[in-house]
């Protein structure tokens, strides 16, 4: 299921960028004190009280500006606005009520959207200033005095966006539902393999890069079982991404992968790895899902005996960093192995929801260090106590230990390897989590 979406949006310069790092926790969005260096929305995953969010960081709207970029700006901001679960609109204490912010109020109160009114800039701790009371001439309820800067107030901003949103809301399908994302570069044939699997014309399918704009749902049942296949814009090079439409899909296609379980991500046979395609690709590995990566377009490629084995050698070489992940090649045009892809994703689904119980991942840890000894330093040798698997989608296993300094990634790795071998897993990344014994998991 989609984690809910909180977009922050407000006019250039308020602090947008600065608070969305501060509530996601890292660096991510560019922060200049100049209007409008934020041009491209981004989007991260933010965790409060054990629930997690997406938010999504745009542009600042200028309302009434010509200006091509702040007017594109304020496309995509409307945009972000449409998808999103609640909005906070940030305003800046310092410079007080604009006429601009009265505009992007109006604005935000047209969409029938929750609104959150964050009132950045409010560094002195204690009593809000004079100021603070202005801004309910907006309209949009009891402001939250915050200081991205510091962090003073984020924790309330939260509390006030939770209270909108339902984390029980499910999309409407049920369990018995496999959700899978077609993913990949604009033109690899995404649209055409749901057309085929679908047996109609249930997307628009054009050799112009780009026709899909939207994630569109394909309910599909047939003997294999029930699927949701979500096909998405194609996501491109940044510097490609010229409309802003084109920078909506890319969100669009992360908030895909995001509701799916399976990813399958889409290959061009006749132009084969690109760049790009590991970023796709990455995307999903790093949230988690079972993947599947899909050569599509193999009708069109000439072949020899030993062509399909040297393509494979070296995409197993391009996608090093996700060596779980299954090949398989495949024509949408004249649905070649199509009926094995189904059978490769309920395969890959089914890895990815796999628990191994605890005691069989002992008996394995057991041996695995029995066959190699885990690291010393300074003359402390690491001791791995027990594993236990903590959650699945994606598997993730905890290990016990005296020393977490003494877990080296590539003992990690081993123990990875070793999991894997016994287990399968295959299709799907795992999580290593290293706790001292006396953690709690």
């Amino acid at each position: 299921m989609a984690k809910p979406l909180i977009a922050i949006v407000g006019r250039p310069n308020v602090g947008k960028s600065t608070l969305f790092n501060k509530l996601v926790g890292q660096r991510i969005s560019i922060v200049e004190d100049t209007p409008g260096v934020t041009r491209d929305r981004i989007y991260f995953e933010c965790e409060w009280r054990n629930k997690k969010v997406m938010l999504v960081d745009t542009g600042g709207i200028e309302p009434h500006s010509d200006d091509a970029i702040l007017s594109q700006m304020r496309r995509q901001a409307q945009l972000a606005i449409e998808a999103a679960d609640v909005i906070v609109l940030v305003v800046d204490i310092q410079s007080g009520v604009t006429a601009n912010d009265q505009d992007v109020a109006a604005m935000l109160l047209k969409s029938g959207k929750p609104v959150v009114l964050c009132v950045n800039k409010s560094d002195r701790l204690g009593a809000p200033s004079p100021e603070f009371y202005e801004f309910y001439n907006l309209g949009l309820g009891d402001p939250i005095a915050v200081s991205s800067t510091h962090g003073h107030g984020t924790g309330d901003l939260l509390d006030a966006c939770f209270e909108y949103i339902d984390f029980e809301k499910t999309d409407g399908y049920d369990e018995e539902y496999v959700k899978v994302a077609v993913i990949g570069k604009p033109n690899v044939g995404k649209s055409s393999l749901i057309n085929r699997i679908a047996g109609e014309e249930r997307v628009i399918v054009s050799d112009v890069a780009g026709t899909t704009r939207d994630a569109t749902d394909t309910v599909i049942e047939n003997r294999f079982g029930k699927y949701v296949f979500i096909d998405t814009a194609g996501i491109r090079r940044k510097s490609r991404v010229e409309e802003q439409i084109e920078r909506y899909s890319v969100l669009r296609a992360y908030m895909a992968v995001d509701r799916s379980q399976v990813c399958v991500i889409m290959i061009d046979a006749t132009v084969g790895f690109t760049e790009q395609d590991s970023k796709v690709a990455g995307y999903a590995h790093e949230q988690g899902k079972g993947c599947i990566i899909a050569v599509n377009k193999w009708d069109a490629v000439e072949k020899d005996g030993k062509t399909m084995q040297e393509f494979r050698k070296r995409l197993e070489n391009d996608f090093s960093f996700m060596a779980y992940a299954p090949f398989i090649f495949i024509s949408a045009k004249t649905g070649q192995r199509l009926e094995k892809l189904f059978e490769l994703i309920n395969y890959v689904n089914e890895q990815n929801a796999m628990r191994i119980s605890t005691g069989r991942l002992n008996d394995l840890l057991s041996y695995a260090t029995a066959r190699v000894q885990p690291p010393t330093d300074k003359g402390k040798r690491l001791k791995i106590y027990y594993c236990t698997q903590a959650s699945t989608r994606p598997p993730a296993f905890v290990f016990f230990c005296n020393k977490k300094e003494l877990f080296h990634f590539s003992y990690q790795r081993y123990l990875e390897n070793q999991i894997r071998e016994t287990f399968g897993l295959e299709g799907t990344p795992i999580k290593i989590i290293v706790r001292e014994r006396g953690d709690k998991v």
